[in-house]
């Protein structure tokens, strides 16, 4: 309960359903060539959250992460093989009751890579190797530059959305990578002094996402997202990635648990290997789709799992974190 209060308290999450509230009645505000023409911004956001992004991370604990080549197997396997594999399996239910554009964006969610700053704070809260994670969130992030927009090229074509690989991965390595490099080069010099700004960085970061969501969405009403599915294409959208986030995550633990990972390392398996990233999810999706008029549907479930993943895997830090504490021998 307590979980669930922090959530509907969450501004973010109040910010994301404010936005798909405005971009459901007025469509022409952020719809793209609208009122606000947020594609003149939205560029210049996403390459500066990604800046951020390197300029906040530790080298040093990147570093430190680096020799448990098992538990990185394990996680990098889940996040672009195992993902999609579940996707193909649930796909010819999906097929029956989604769009294609919104099955498209299940096996878009399926490709993304996993979170950094959520998976991070889940480990270090559970009690978790925080190196470790540190190490295959940001390394997951990396891979999915190249990985990801392979992975949905395989997908577009059958979904009636045209993309070009290679200059998908240009596109997303000159707008993402490079100021992430940037940032990293800079961490040393830089890092030290925005650690004191950290939360107006975070804001900044989620600001760009909801703008995001914004725009994408205005432009999906504007195409005629609600007049041709009704509201009961959140439910099901919502049954879909629930069911996607109970099986990962069975499916985590398990494999650590046979691995005879340890508790610790369980942890960064169970949050690191199940988790995918609306942060940079939402940004490489514009990258990928541009202005296309199934933009809104192709990142709904992304953002339905960001937030159930929050509820269950900040439940599972706290018993994680309850069974490190043994109690008192009094």
């Amino acid at each position: 309960m307590h979980v669930l209060k922090n959530l509907i308290n969450d501004w973010f999450l109040r910010s994301m359903v404010l936005a798909l509230l405005i971009a459901s009645f007025f469509p022409d505000i952020g719809r793209s060539g609208g009122l606000l023409h947020l594609e003149a911004f939205i560029d210049v956001g996403i390459a500066l959250v990604f800046f951020l992004h390197g300029i906040g991370i530790p080298t040093e604990q990147l570093r430190a992460g680096l020799a448990n080549w098992r538990l990185h197997v394990v996680v990098q396997a889940f996040t672009f093989a195992v993902f999609p594999l579940l996707f193909l399996a649930l796909r010819p239910a999906l097929a029956t009751w989604l769009p294609p554009m919104l099955v498209l964006g299940f096996f878009y969610l399926c490709a993304l890579p996993s979170t950094i700053t959520s998976s991070v704070a889940l480990t270090s809260a559970a009690r978790g190797n925080v190196p470790a994670a540190i190490f295959n969130a940001t390394a997951s992030s990396l891979i999915g530059i190249v990985l990801t927009p392979f992975l949905v090229s395989l997908m577009a074509s059958t979904s009636g959305a045209q993309l070009s690989y290679r200059d998908a991965v240009v596109d997303i390595a000159s707008l993402l990578l490079l100021p992430f490099v940037i940032g990293q080069l800079l961490h040393p010099w830089l890092g030290p002094r925005l650690a004191p700004w950290k939360r107006y960085t975070s804001l900044f970061d989620r600001g760009v996402v909801v703008l995001l969501v914004f725009a994408s969405f205005s432009d999906s009403v504007a195409a005629g997202l609600w007049s041709q599915h009704g509201p009961s294409l959140l439910l099901l959208t919502l049954g879909g990635v629930a069911l996607l986030v109970a099986v990962v995550l069975a499916l985590t633990t398990a494999t650590a648990r046979l691995l005879g990972f340890s508790r610790e390392d369980e942890i960064v398996a169970v949050f690191c290997g199940s988790k995918k990233t609306l942060a940079a999810g939402v940004p490489m999706a514009k990258v990928l789709f541009g202005a296309h008029p199934g933009l809104g549907l192709i990142v709904l479930p992304i953002m339905f799992y960001h937030q159930l993943q929050l509820v269950v895997c900040a439940a599972l830090a706290q018993r994680y974190a309850r069974q490190a504490s043994p109690p008192d021998a009094n």
